[in-house]
C-alpha cells in the first residue's frame, strides 16, 4: 500500500470509527467513566458489549493498576472449526490422558500468523478493520483445501502446511502485519517461518510412538471452516502460573485475596520462598487486586484460560473428502455434547481401536497409591508445640484440642518428638476419612508401607482403621521412604520410634519385615542425585515384593516429595530439575495422593486416584474473652 494511500485510509477509518465503531466508548463515557479507562475495559472484553465492558469496570474498581497505561499483547490466528476441530479436541483430551500433560495443551489448535505485539487501547478498533479488510481482499485465493501433513520427531507432533498453501497464509499474514503496523502504530511480526498446527510438544521421547497412533485418527481433510481471528492477554503476566480456583474464599485478613470458584489467578513462582506453606501471593484476573490465598483452593491451568478472543473472519471453508478417509460422520451421526463438549462418536471409536491395540492382553493387575500424611501438630503450632504442652514436671497435657489426646511412649527423651512430630487430631480424622473414601470405593488394600516418620506410620494406621483392615493388613515400615534428608532442618536423622516401640504403642506393624534401606543407611543432607537414586530403589524393591493379588493396591505412606519421587520411575520418566521438584512438592497439601496402574506386566500409567481430594481451610485459634466480654 503506497504511503499517500494509507494516510487516507487512516483518515477514512478515524472517521468511520468516530461514527459508528465508537458507540461503545460513547456509551461508557456517558456513564461517566474516563476515556482511557473505557478505552482499557473495550480493550480487555473484545469489544464486544457494554454490558461485558461495564462489568470489568465494577470489578477492577479497586484494581491498582486501573490508570497504568499498560497495553494488551494481541495474536493472528488462523483457527480450525467445524468436524476437524472436534477431531483435534478428541486427541487433545486422549494425549492428555494416555501421556499427561504437555505443551501443547496450554493452548488451543491453530496456526500461528503472527506473533503476539503491543497495541494501544485506543487503537484496537483499527486492527479490526485491518482484519476485515486484508480478509476481504485475501477471499477469492484462499485455497479450497489446506495441505496438512503429520510430522513427529522425539519432542513435536503436529500437522505442517503444504509449501503452496503456507505461502498463501504467509501473504495473508504479511499484509496483515504491514497495514496494523501502518495504522495502528505498532510493530507486528508475521510468521514466515515454517507453518504448522501443534499436535503435541515437549512430551517424553517414550510417548512419541503412542501420539503417533493417536494423531493418526485425526483425517486432516476432515470438514473444516478456517477463521482467523485476533487474541489478546495481559503483557504483565506472560511468564507467570495460571490457576483456577475452585471454591470461594473470603478473606480472614486484609492482605489475603477474595475469589471466587472459576476465578483465574496470576502466580510468579519467583516470588513464593517467602510464602507461609499451603499459601501463595497472586494477582486475580477478574479484579486486579493482588493478594494471598490458599493454595490447595486452585488448580493449575491453561495458559490461554484468560485470553480474550477478539474479532475473526471466516477465511476459507471446504469439505475434502478422500477414498482413504480413516473416519466419516453422517446425518445418523452426528456430533453429541458429553459434559458440555462437543463428542464425535466416530472419532471416540477410532481413538478407543488404537487404545486397545496399544494395550492387547493387558488387565489391571496392580495398583501403587502414594500419600503424604496427615496434618502434622507442629504445621498448625509451630516448632515449639511441645513446649506449650508441658506442665512444670515435664508431663504431656493437651493445650488445645487439635493436640493429640497422648502421646505414644518412648524410651528416649520425648524431646525427640519435636523432630518427628505425631498428627494433630485433625490429621486423625482426616486419615480416618480418607479411609472410609478408600472402602466406599471398594479399594482392596493388600500392602501397606509407611515411612519411619511417626506421623506417617500414624496416617497408614487411621486409613487402615477406615478400611475396616487394621485387624487384617499390618504396616511394613520402610527407612528408604523417608523423605529427602537435606530439608530435616536439624541437619541430622530424627531419632524414630523402634519398631518395637510402635507395635507395643498398639499400632499394627509388621515386627518380622526387614527394611530394604536400613536406618544406618539414611545419610544426613544427602544430594538431590542420592535422594533420586534411593526412592527408584525402594519404590522397585516394593513393586518385587510384592505379587499380584487380583485388582490389588499397594499403599505407601510417605511425605510431600514421595508423589513424584515414587511414581515417576515407575512410569519410566526422569527425575525432575531439582528446584523443579522443590517448587511441585511445596504444593502438595496433606493427604495429597497420586495413583498409579499396571497396564501390563511391570508396565505402569498414571491414572486418577481412587478418591476426591480433601480441602481445608485454616482455623485461627479462638478466646471466647475477645470481643464478647473484652475489648
Amino acid at each position: 500500500m503506497a504511503v499517500a494511500e494509507t494516510q487516507l485510509y487512516a483518515k477514512v477509518s478515524n472517521k468511520r470509527r468516530s461514527k459508528s465503531a465508537s458507540a461503545l466508548l460513547e456509551s461508557l463515557l456517558a456513564k461517566g467513566f474516563p476515556a482511557h479507562i473505557a478505552q482499557k475495559a473495550l480493550a480487555a472484553t473484545g469489544q464486544k458489549t457494554i454490558e461485558d465492558a461495564a462489568k470489568w469496570l465494577h470489578s477492577h474498581c479497586n484494581d491498582p493498576s486501573l490508570d497504568d497505561p499498560i497495553p494488551q499483547e494481541y495474536a493472528l490466528y488462523l483457527c480450525p472449526t467445524g468436524r476437524l476441530h472436534n477431531h483435534l479436541q478428541e486427541f487433545w483430551k486422549e494425549s492428555k490422558r494416555q501421556c499427561g500433560k504437555n505443551r501443547a495443551h496450554e493452548v488451543f489448535p491453530h496456526i500461528t500468523l503472527c506473533d503476539f505485539f503491543t497495541c494501544e487501547d485506543q487503537k484496537v478498533e483499527l486492527l479490526y478493520d485491518t482484519l476485515k479488510r486484508v480478509g476481504d481482499s485475501f477471499s477469492q485465493s484462499f485455497p479450497p483445501s489446506i495441505s496438512l501433513s503429520l510430522h513427529s520427531s522425539t519432542s513435536y507432533l503436529g500437522f505442517f502446511i503444504g509449501d503452496s498453501h503456507a505461502n498463501i497464509l504467509k501473504e495473508f499474514a504479511l499484509a496483515f502485519s504491514s497495514e496494523a503496523s501502518a495504522l495502528a502504530d505498532c510493530h507486528v511480526k508475521p510468521c514466515l517461518k515454517q507453518l504448522h498446527l501443534t499436535l503435541a510438544h515437549k512430551f517424553y521421547p517414550h510417548h512419541q510412538k503412542t501420539l503417533e497412533q493417536l494423531a493418526k485418527c485425526i483425517n486432516p481433510g476432515e470438514t473444516c471452516q478456517w477463521v482467523a481471528a485476533l487474541y489478546s492477554r495481559d503483557m504483565r503476566f506472560v511468564h507467570y502460573q495460571t490457576l483456577r480456583a475452585l471454591f470461594q474464599y473470603k478473606p480472614q485478613n486484609i492482605d489475603e485475596l477474595m475469589i471466587n470458584a472459576g476465578d483465574f489467578v496470576y502466580v510468579d513462582p519467583t516470588q513464593q520462598s517467602d510464602v507461609s506453606e499451603g499459601w501463595v501471593i497472586g494477582t486475580s484476573h477478574r479484579t486486579g487486586c493482588r493478594g494471598f490465598l490458599p493454595e490447595n483452593y486452585t488448580e493449575r491451568a491453561n495458559e490461554s484460560d484468560t485470553w480474550v478472543k477478539h474479532r475473526q473472519v471466516v477465511v476459507s471453508e471446504y469439505v475434502f473428502v478422500t477414498a482413504s478417509r480413516l473416519f466419516t460422520q453422517t446425518e445418523n451421526e452426528p456430533n453429541v455434547k458429553l459434559n458440555g463438549e462437543v463428542h464425535n462418536p466416530s472419532m471416540s471409536r477410532s481413538v478407543t481401536n488404537v487404545l486397545s491395540q496399544l494395550s492387547q492382553n493387558a488387565t489391571l493387575r496392580r495398583g501403587v497409591l502414594v500419600m503424604r500424611h496427615g496434618e502434622r501438630v507442629d504445621q498448625v503450632f509451630g516448632k515449639s508445640w511441645l513446649q506449650q504442652c508441658l506442665t512444670a514436671d515435664g508431663k504431656y497435657y493437651r493445650a488445645d484440642l487439635n493436640f493429640p489426646s497422648t502421646l505414644p511412649k518412648r524410651k528416649d527423651s520425648g524431646k525427640h518428638f519435636e523432630c518427628d512430630p505425631p498428627l494433630s487430631s485433625c490429621g486423625v480424622f482426616q486419615s480416618k476419612l480418607i479411609g472410609e473414601a478408600l472402602l466406599d470405593q471398594e479399594v482392596t488394600v493388600s500392602y501397606v508401607y509407611s515411612s519411619p516418620a511417626l506421623r506417617c506410620v500414624q496416617t497408614a494406621q487411621h486409613v487402615l482403621q477406615g478400611l475396616k483392615l487394621d485387624q487384617k493388613v499390618k504396616i511394613r515400615v520402610e527407612p528408604g521412604l523417608f523423605e529427602w534428608t537435606k530439608w530435616e532442618a536439624s541437619r541430622v536423622i530424627p531419632n524414630f520410634m523402634t519398631v518395637t516401640e510402635l507395635a507395643e504403642a498398639s499400632y499394627k506393624i509388621d515386627t518380622s519385615y526387614r527394611g530394604n534401606f536400613p536406618l544406618s543407611s539414611l545419610v544426613p543432607s544427602e544430594s538431590y542425585e542420592e535422594y533420586v537414586s534411593r526412592s527408584s530403589a525402594v519404590i522397585k524393591q516394593i513393586i518385587t515384593a510384592c505379587p499380584s493379588k487380583g485388582n490389588s493396591v499397594i499403599l505407601i505412606v510417605g511425605h510431600g516429595s514421595s508423589l513424584a519421587s515414587f511414581t515417576r520411575p515407575l512410569i519410566g520418566l526422569p527425575a525432575r530439575d531439582s528446584s523443579d521438584f522443590a517448587q511441585a512438592v511445596r504444593k502438595i497439601p496433606s493427604l495429597g495422593m497420586c495413583f498409579c496402574e499396571e497396564i501390563t506386566e511391570n508396565k505402569w500409567q498414571m491414572a486418577n486416584p481412587p478418591v476426591k481430594t480433601l480441602t481445608h481451610g485454616a482455623n485461627a485459634a479462638f478466646n471466647w474473652r475477645n470481643g464478647i466480654v473484652e475489648d
